[in-house]
């Protein structure tokens, strides 16, 4: 912070020890410097440091769209500088800072302990922000302010065994058209772990069910739910990530994903400990059901920032996938493993075939910003079958000529 000419001070400027970290954590050390310099001398009483770090919410709400605000504090920490071990005293008291001369005055604090910081964050109606602050006070003057702010970011690792356990769910829907009976959709999913980091990759495993006269598409989707309080008043926010989609499902038959992946972005960690800001990350696997409402189901995400070591690894969990999955929900009990391969299309009858390649049978929109295309449309199953024997040609008469017969 450079000012101006009549305030005496060319510069006034606030540094940290190490500019290029990126973020601190709880318990660690935090210094810097105060560098002053006037463009002739001038008188000042005092110089103060001091760091705060406080969530605040602020948002409207209700008939009268009142606003409502709260916040917390979190972290609060005052230095008085020591002038006089560098600049010299006046008769009134004061020191005094020379023309054209840097002075230079560090500071130093110790973050609070583990549990007592929430991670820096940001967002449309509150955030959690840290900064330190220097105030130099002058004589019958306002005090002047510079305020540098720093990031808080608390680990989160995700090998916790509470993160390490599998989530599963299951529902189901019965559909109906113009209030008459038309079948059912059902979903059970399952993921082997609830804790991921930037980068890695969920594997669901998830079995579809369409027994109505309808095709539906599943799809998954990394939802962030940010949930903001203030006066008890609570504004929640969805917003989706990253989204995948799987075949269309003909009525009668039904789709399994066998760890179909989807990898997570560049995300903030999951905000936690916060009293009136929440950030919780969901994976929501979903039936579009045209002309009617989606059946969905959510598995609880949470986002780390130590990734997965490997202990206890994937290929040791997918072996009770299944059993696990089917005692959780208690749904679909013919599920209980997976199948090794998929069927062969030879096996399918002739009658399954329709009259084109790509018959249009209805559209599909559910408001998503990935459904891009016209319509759906089915797939005529393509029939293999197993090639003629090996042959060769080979003309007999040339290798065994015929015999003649006299007749007599």
């Amino acid at each position: 912070m450079v000012l101006a000419p009549v305030n005496k001070l060319r510069l006034f400027q606030l540094l940290f020890s190490d500019p290029g970290r990126l973020f601190y954590s709880s318990g660690e050390k935090l210094s810097g410097s105060v560098r002053l310099e006037a463009a002739q001398p001038c008188r000042v009483t005092g110089l103060r440091v001091t760091a705060a770090g406080c969530a605040r919410v602020e948002h409207r709400g209700g008939k009268n769209r009142k606003t409502r605000s709260q916040e917390v504090e979190y972290m609060k920490y005052e230095e008085e500088l020591r002038l006089e071990e560098v600049l010299s005293k006046d008769a009134d008291g004061c020191f005094l800072l020379q023309a054209d001369k840097t002075y230079s005055f560090h500071f130093g604090f110790e973050l609070p302990a583990a549990g007592r910081l929430v991670s820096s964050y940001k967002g449309k109606f509150g955030y959690v922000r840290y900064y330190v602050r220097a105030v130099l006070d002058r004589p019958s003057q306002h005090a002047l302010q510079c305020e540098r702010e720093f990031e808080v970011e608390e680990p989160l690792d995700v090998n916790r065994p509470d993160l390490l356990a599998p989530a599963a769910a299951s529902a189901q829907k019965k559909v109906t058209c113009m209030f008459i009976p038309d079948g059912q959709v059902s979903i059970s999913a399952q993921i082997d772990r609830k804790g991921f980091c930037e980068g890695e990759e969920i594997h669901i495993n998830a079995k579809f069910e369409n027994t109505c006269s309808r095709i539906v598409v599943p799809k998954a989707a990394i939802i962030a739910k940010t949930s903001y309080v203030a006066d008890g008043r609570i504004k929640e926010l969805h917003q989706k990530l990253l989204a995948v989609r799987g075949n269309h499902i003909i009525s009668g038959m039904c789709d399994m994903w066998q760890g179909k992946t989807i990898r997570v972005p560049k995300l903030k960690p999951s905000l936690l400990g916060c009293d009136i800001i929440k950030v919780d990350y969901t994976l929501r696997i979903s039936l579009h059901i045209p002309g009617s409402k989606k059946l969905e189901l959510e598995l609880p995400l949470v986002i780390g920032t130590i990734p997965f070591s490997g202990v206890g690894s994937r290929t040791s969990s997918m072996s009770s996938q299944a059993e696990s999955l089917m005692s959780q929900t208690g749904s679909l009990s013919s599920w209980s493993s997976f199948p090794s391969a998929p069927p062969s299309y030879s096996n399918i009858h002739r009658d399954l075939r329709v009259d084109g390649p790509r018959t249009p049978l209805l559209h599909d929109y559910d408001g998503g910003e990935e459904d891009e295309e016209e319509g759906l449309y089915m797939r005529a199953p393509e029939l293999y079958h197993s090639p003629p024997p090996a042959y060769s040609e080979v003309d007999q008469d040339a290798v065994n000529p015929p015999k003649t017969v006299q007749v007599f």
